[in-house]
């Protein structure tokens, strides 16, 4: 089995002949975690959908640049864009979410605030948890293959989300109808709302529906709120994406 040169994201111009010094998070990481040297081989994305092939010609503990020696667009990226409404969730529940939803080929995600939801965040503690999320979804992007980082947005409460929604299928899961999913054709965007622990309220449910969302249900048993996305996102890919 031939060894995969690591992939890093890194928001930089690539361009075939040009060098990119590598900001301070990559290049420890880089130097001191995977201890490549000059000569090494690395992989560069841009997050917008281009993957550079280059060698590392600098690499101290202080400094890392690398020579771009071929640039090419990026795969993985499924015909199927769903942005997904995930209810916050506390701690690692979330990062897990983001996670396996990059995963899982999603094109973007907000961060909701419902009724029953616990987490309220605010100011810089809100910056600093959209900042983080975003760095999950960039590390999932290295892990995975994808070129193209999907957007954590800013977190919204459900009624904004809602208002912002014109996806072509909608659906939220509540116990609902089993057969959401069996239509005949093959929309280009969905949207899914995914509600916390406690779930969401008869009235958000209500709101939901009143915008064309459809109630989905994932069986008989009830999954946790980190669960439920990668589930949901594995039906829907596999029905109208690229699973």
């Amino acid at each position: 089995m031939v060894k995969r040169s690591p992939r890093i994201h890194v928001a930089a111009d690539l361009r075939v002949g040009g060098d990119v010094v590598l900001p301070e998070g990559p290049a420890r990481h880089v130097a001191r975690v995977l201890r490549l040297g000059e000569g090494a081989a690395l992989r560069l994305f841009d997050g917008a959908g281009l993957e550079a092939r280059t060698v590392l010609v600098e690499a101290s503990r202080k400094r890392v640049v690398a020579r771009i020696e071929a640039v090419s667009n990026g795969t993985g990226e499924s015909p199927l864009g769903v942005h997904l409404g995930q209810a916050i969730s506390k701690g690692d529940r979330m990062d897990y979410a983001i996670q396996k939803a990059v995963e899982l080929g999603v094109a973007a995600i907000t961060p909701l605030y419902t009724e029953h939801g616990d987490v309220r965040l605010k100011g810089e503690r809100e910056a600093k948890k959209l900042a983080h999320w975003q760095a999950v979804a960039a590390s999932a992007c290295e892990q995975c293959g994808r070129a193209v980082v999907p957007p954590v947005h800013t977190p919204l409460t459900l009624t904004d989300w809602l208002a912002e929604r014109d996806e072509a299928l909608r659906l939220v899961l509540h116990p609902g109808t089993p057969g959401a999913l069996e239509r005949e054709d093959s929309p280009a965007t969905a949207a899914l709302l995914i509600g916390p622990e406690g779930g969401l309220s008869t009235a958000e449910v209500e709101s939901a529906q009143a915008v064309d969302f459809v109630p989905l249900t994932l069986g008989p048993r009830i999954l946790r709120t980190e669960t439920a996305p990668v589930v949901a996102l594995s039906l829907l890919q596999a029905r109208f994406g690229d699973l």
